[in-house]
């Protein structure tokens, strides 16, 4: 498998992506890295770094999109940026995925030009996978599309369900529409809408309803749908109040045990593990024909690391396949 890293994204770029691919190349055989940034600081840093194995190749690109920069403005701005050189790459098949923790608005901008889609999706999704009361769930959209229809939740829920299973081990995935109510007739035109066609999609059998906010942690549902605003939120909000009670929680119990206390402080590090974007490496965007994972601006070398090894997995599950075959098997709803 061939990947571009997006060498020039993130918030300590180069040196993290570096790190990552060596890493990544070194335990998982056949993987081909394609490092696409500026030739000047990449070799400066793979100088510092000692060296790269044959497996990691330099592909030149002029420029990056800063993680500030309006992401439209820049890709017209600078045509040869590394992230849209990675998605030029895939688009030629001279790489089977992309990956870059640089500006996910480019990033996902960049994709969207390149119309890279998979057979029958109308919008792809960003999927984050967050730890709940019973287990994973996956979140899918957090920000790649805004202005979703019913159409799009719809396939984020047959997409993310897939996700689910292949790469999460979920045998039977719930899903579930992301509300403000878990009555029916809840929640603006769009949610009620979405919910009165999910119960008489295909998808039906499967589909448990509105969820709310709390829901989420509660694990009512393995897949949770939403469009890419409010997903957003529900990440960066997630994300916070994580380093929040981790923070406190944590440091006020840590601060009252007289004994026993490295093995609470042991054990708490083994639950900060599961909040740790590191781990996940990154978060794919779902509905590509290819593979996009899409990592944290302030990934560190391991991050980046997982994130190679997800695309390979992904590959390993042949998620694509799956997604198009099931569209095709459902009766598509017109936009």
């Amino acid at each position: 498998m061939r990947i571009a890293l997006d060498a020039m994204g993130g918030d300590f770029a180069p040196a993290p992506n570096i790190i990552g691919a060596i890493e990544a190349v070194a335990q998982i055989p056949d993987l081909e890295v394609l490092l696409v940034g500026d030739r000047a600081p990449l070799e400066q840093e793979i100088a510092s770094a000692g060296g790269i194995p044959a497996s990691i190749r330099i592909v030149e690109s002029e420029g990056v999109v800063g993680m500030e920069e309006k992401p439209t403005v820049a890709l017209r701005e600078k045509p040869n940026c590394s992230i849209v050189r990675c998605w030029q790459l895939m688009a030629s098949g001279e790489a089977d995925a992309v990956v870059s923790a640089g500006n996910t608005g480019a990033v996902v901008a960049a994709g969207l030009r390149t119309r890279l889609f998979l057979k029958g999706v109308k919008r792809p999704g960003i999927a984050v996978t967050l730890p709940t009361l019973t287990g994973p769930c996956v979140l899918v959209d957090v920000g790649a599309n805004p202005a979703a229809r019913p159409e799009h939740l719809y396939q984020y829920g047959l997409m993310g369900s897939i996700y689910a299973r292949e790469m999460l081990g979920v045998a039977t995935p719930r899903i579930g529409l992301m509300n403000i109510g878990s009555e029916d007739g809840k929640g603006n035109e769009l949610y009620r809408e979405t919910h009165s066609f999910l119960c008489n999609s295909p998808l039906r059998h499967a589909y448990v309803g509105n969820v709310e906010g709390r829901g989420l942690y509660h694990g009512e549902a393995d897949v949770l749908i939403c469009e890419g605003f409010v997903g957003n939120v529900v990440l960066k909000v997630s994300e916070g109040m994580a380093e929040f009670l981790l923070r406190t929680v944590g440091g006020a119990l840590l601060k009252a045990l007289t004994s026993e206390r490295e093995v609470a402080a042991k054990t708490l590090s083994q639950v900060t593990q599961q909040f740790r974007y590191q781990e996940a490496g990154g978060a794919p965007l779902l509905g590509i024909d290819g593979i996009c994972i899409i990592c944290h601006g302030s990934s560190d070398g391991d991050s980046i690391r997982n994130a190679l090894k997800m695309a390979t997995q992904m590959d390993d599950h042949h998620i694509n396949s799956q997604i198009v075959e099931q569209l095709a098997a459902m009766p598509a709803r017109s936009e």
